[in-house]
């Protein structure tokens, strides 16, 4: 295989590069990191410098190391097992629950690249059916408690890290993390690569995948492949019905200040219904921050139900899975809400579904964003976000008809990361303003529903 440096150096630089390939810079960097160059674009260089196909081809599998092979034979140390769909091997140590062929951890293995907030992470609904990797070394370090959850449960199916769990130095922690994870039967494996797993997970894309951390040591290799090709994944999957809250209630809880115990002193000023997708905790708190007086209704809640609370507004939360899957029961309400000009906004799911009820389409990322460095350009004052985001799918802009324009992209991929329509008091973004963990760069987004509300609401109350 050529080196990537002069496989760069013959399309002209990294910007032209980037040009040529229709990627990022920022992706061929990411080319240089790994020493490879996804096989997608071999074709558009082979063109673009005469070279051939045997000098992008990696002379050996670019992940072949001690920690990730095709080998079936169980280390002496080792008591779990990762399983990737493509037949990736990987031995480690679990911790956290014991899982059985009766509870396995199963779902669509992903990486996250946020440097705090795994406890966040892990209750977050929108990684519902998702194994998580996390690239941070220090996982553990905070401990655990009840004040940073972001649902009532752990929602993902299980965690990846590369060190034993780092014991708590925080004086916020009431719990081990060990401890937290195996009181809520969750699963996770040590000892892992986590730099070559996710070097993997980026070239080959989002697949099926399992952690199995068995009491007998009793590894059944063909029963747990057999389990991952019978997953369905998460293309074609509706996930929000799982995570909704099981009926509509209000929400009081203002965002937590470490500083001090004072709560914001504004009088709710806004009636807001939150339709409830797989919702995280701290979007209601901001909500409450900016002046809501909140109802939580289910994903599946009707319009009439949202109408009976005369809202202001109505916010779109963010949720597991497809959209495309979730959109069959959501977008005849959103497009009803919609026509009576009642202010919208949505955040992550709700953004795509917005999409949806917009008359737009959705697609599978061929890498989701999952971290809190993403950044994000606001397309209409020019300013760069630095965004916490979790999602695997995505608008697609061109889809998008002539009444509603794009507000934000992404500057790893350029993917769509906000759109508003020019019809109706409606806008929504792919990313997550309320953080937790993360950036607060996107606060303003909440400021901007109220605005919007101020100058709409009393208008549709009247139609």
């Amino acid at each position: 295989m050529t080196d990537i440096d002069t496989v760069i150096s013959k399309l002209g630089g990294i910007e032209k590069a980037a040009k040529i390939a229709r990627v990022s810079t920022e992706a061929i960097r990411k080319w240089k990191q790994a020493h490879a160059i996804p096989s997608k674009h071999w074709a558009t260089i082979i063109q673009a410098t005469g070279l051939t196909l045997k000098d992008l081809q990696p002379e050996k599998n670019n992940y072949d190391d001690n920690s990730i092979s095709l080998k079936t034979q169980r280390p002496s140390k080792a008591n779990a097992i990762l399983l990737l769909e493509d037949g990736t091997v990987l031995w480690g140590m679990g911790f956290g629950a014991h899982s059985s062929k009766n509870n396995l951890a199963l779902g669509e293995i992903c990486f996250s690249t946020g440097m705090t907030g795994y406890q966040e992470t892990l209750t977050d609904p929108s990684f519902a059916g998702q194994l998580i990797t996390f690239t941070f070394p220090h996982i553990g370090n905070v401990g655990t408690n009840d004040d940073d959850n972001e649902a009532d449960t752990i929602v993902a199916k299980g965690l990846i890290i590369k060190e034993k769990i780092t014991e708590p130095s925080n004086w916020r922690s009431t719990s081990h993390l060990n401890s937290w994870l195996k009181k809520q039967n969750v699963t996770g494996i040590y000892g892992i690569d986590t730099r070559a797993l996710t070097l993997l997970i980026r070239e080959k894309g989002p697949q099926n995948a399992l952690i199995f951390w068995p009491e007998d040591k009793n590894f059944d290799l063909e029963f747990l492949r057999k389990q991952i090709k019978r997953w369905p994944g998460l293309k074609g999957m509706d996930l929000a019905k799982e995570v909704t809250c099981p009926k509509s209630h209000s929400w009081k809880k203002d965002v937590w200040c470490w500083k001090s115990d004072k709560k914001n002193q504004n009088k709710p000023a806004y009636k807001v219904v939150a339709i409830d997708y797989g919702a995280k905790y701290n979007i209601f708190r901001n909500l409450v921050n900016v002046g809501c007086d909140l109802v939580v209704v289910p994903a599946t809640v009707s319009t009439e139900e949202i109408l009976s609370y005369s809202p202001d507004g109505v916010f779109l939360s963010n949720g597991p899975a497809d959209p495309a899957a979730t959109a069959h029961y959501t977008v005849p309400v959103l497009r009803e809400l919609l026509k009576r000009n009642i202010p919208i906004f949505g955040i992550c799911l709700g953004h795509q579904l917005l999409a949806h009820a917009l008359g737009g389409k959705t697609y599978k990322l061929d890498q989701g964003h999952r971290g809190a460095n993403q950044p994000v350009k606001d397309l209409k004052t020019g300013k760069v976000e630095i965004t916490s985001q979790n999602h695997g799918f995505a608008v697609d802009p061109k889809s998008l008809p002539d009444t509603v324009h794009e507000t934000h992209i992404n500057l790893f991929d350029h993917s769509n990361e906000g759109i508003a329509s020019k019809i109706y008091p409606a806008f929504s973004v792919q990313y997550h303003p309320e953080a937790s963990p993360g950036p607060t760069d996107s606060h303003y987004l909440f400021k901007r529903f109220v605005e919007l509300m101020d100058q709409h609401s009393s208008s549709h109350k009247r139609s």
